[in-house]
């Protein structure tokens, strides 16, 4: 059974073609523009290719796992080869599970949840917020941000070495910082994690849209993802790996789809026998259209090619880097050094400048979206600063004078469907901002920073 859906063009454009490429905003200094999206890193726009798959599929949408009529037979089938799909896309071992979530941060919070008892966590405190809270119920050890990639592996290395030996332990890694976008690697932490007996869980939220990722070549027990950053929409995300833990563990939300036996006793209880396949914590209606644009994306991201998308990105990568680093006043935040292979996610401070400020003119006087302060990794980005964090979104704090490190910094993340234009504008307002200053002034209005209408142009 299978349904109709978009033919695939087989000369892949460059950049891939995304919905909203044609947007126009309004400018506050007059007239419009194209919107150029560079805010990847918190929601890439959606693949042309997945809203006509999905479009496609939408009027044969049914009840999934849960109907003897046509339409629900043909979602069922549809959600369940889309499981086969994304276990293809992350090179799964023959018998990992791929479960579907909400999200990153749900599929981190579903492993927390089936960790064994008294089990040891370890996590960087580079981490994005959706790795580095979930573990609340564990004995947690948090890593300080290494310098290097050895300086990683060696951290990781001596607080494995040092715990109790013989309990079950587990390594949260990221694959891609969500701040500076650099690799992280992966590969080797896993090798000492192994070596030590822990397991380790890579948080490819960043890494996915950017590289190919593969279980088995890595080595991981398991790698979570979202969807909306892998040019998904629909609000899903995977965690996929070893099923031990997962069909020990009490399912994630109790409920239909989980459980496949619910009987009364006679003194009046359930008795209930749940699912040991990924429905166990799959439980409720599930979101297939959601679970089949991951599938999309991923069969269309496979079919364009990753090395021809990395290279491509490589070159966006480098034209930004060479456009901020001949800016004086504008300071590239970086843990592994300038010669770190990274994705398309750079984060950076421009001295004198208040960063909702400097993001809110991007937005206002380019029509260029970016995105502005700790990017739920603050203990990262405190670290990177050197000081304390300022509120988040308070653009109506005094502006830092020059020599003074700023309280928060700017983000252009940007990805398979950026247009070469779209860099070349920023950097070229980057540099008239730094030059000349921003032609408004600007304010807070319901936590947002935005120009102030009612007070004079610069």
């Amino acid at each position: 059974m299978s349904v109709s859906t978009a033919a695939v063009d087989q000369s892949v454009c460059a950049p891939l073609p995304v919905l909203g490429a044609d947007v126009t905003v309004p400018l506050v200094t007059g007239g419009d523009v194209t919107y150029a999206a560079l805010d990847y890193a918190a929601s890439a726009p959606a693949l042309q290719r997945v809203w006509d798959d999905v479009a496609a599929y939408a009027p044969y949408y049914g009840s999934v796992h849960r109907g003897a009529g046509y339409l629900s037979q043909l979602s069922t089938d549809l959600f369940e080869s889309s499981r086969v799909t994304v276990a293809e896309f992350l090179g799964c071992r023959a018998d990992d599970q791929v479960v579907f979530t909400r999200s990153t941060t749900d599929s981190l919070n579903l492993l927390a949840a089936a960790l064994p008892a008294d089990c040891q966590v370890f996590v960087f405190e580079t981490e994005h917020h959706a790795s580095l809270l979930p573990w609340r119920d564990a004995r947690v050890t948090y890593l300080d941000a290494p310098r290097t990639p050895d300086q990683a592996v060696a951290t990781l290395e001596r607080a494995l070495a040092a715990r109790d030996p013989h309990g079950p332990a587990l390594v949260c890694v990221t694959g891609a910082s969500n701040v500076t976008g650099e690799l992280w690697p992966v590969r080797e932490l896993a090798a000492t994690a192994h070596a030590h007996g822990a397991r380790i869980v890579l948080d490819a939220a960043q890494l996915a849209p950017h590289h190919p990722v593969d279980i088995a070549a890595l080595d991981v027990d398991w790698v979570a993802f979202s969807g909306h950053k892998l040019y998904a929409p629909f609000g899903s995300g995977v965690l996929a790996g070893r099923s031990d833990w997962l069909v020990a563990a009490e399912p994630y939300l109790a409920g239909g789809g989980a459980s496949r036996k619910v009987a009364r006793r006679t003194d009046g209880g359930v008795d209930v026998e749940w699912h040991t396949t990924a429905a166990r914590h799959e439980a409720g209606s599930p979101n297939v259209i959601g679970v089949y644009s991951i599938a999309a994306a991923c069969k269309a991201l496979t079919e364009a090619g990753f090395d021809r998308l990395v290279t491509r990105e490589q070159q966006l990568v480098t034209r930004v880097r060479e456009g901020l680093a001949g800016v004086p006043e504008i300071k590239v935040l970086s843990l592994f050094g300038d010669d770190a292979p990274r994705v398309g996610v750079i984060s950076f401070v421009v001295e004198g400048w208040n960063s909702s400020h400097f993001a809110a003119a991007l937005s206002a006087e380019y029509g260029i979206g970016v995105r502005d302060g700790l990017f739920c990794a603050h203990p990262l980005v405190r670290t990177l600063l050197g000081s304390e964090p300022q509120d988040p979104g308070e653009c109506g704090a005094p502006e830092a004078a020059p020599g003074e490190r700023s309280l928060n910094a700017i983000r252009v993340s940007f990805g398979a469907g950026t247009p070469d234009e779209h860099i070349e504008r920023f950097v070229g307002a980057v540099r008239e901002l730094v030059s000349k200053g921003a032609r408004w002034t600007y304010r807070t209005e319901e936590g947002r920073c935005v120009p102030d209408r009612g007070a004079a142009q610069v």
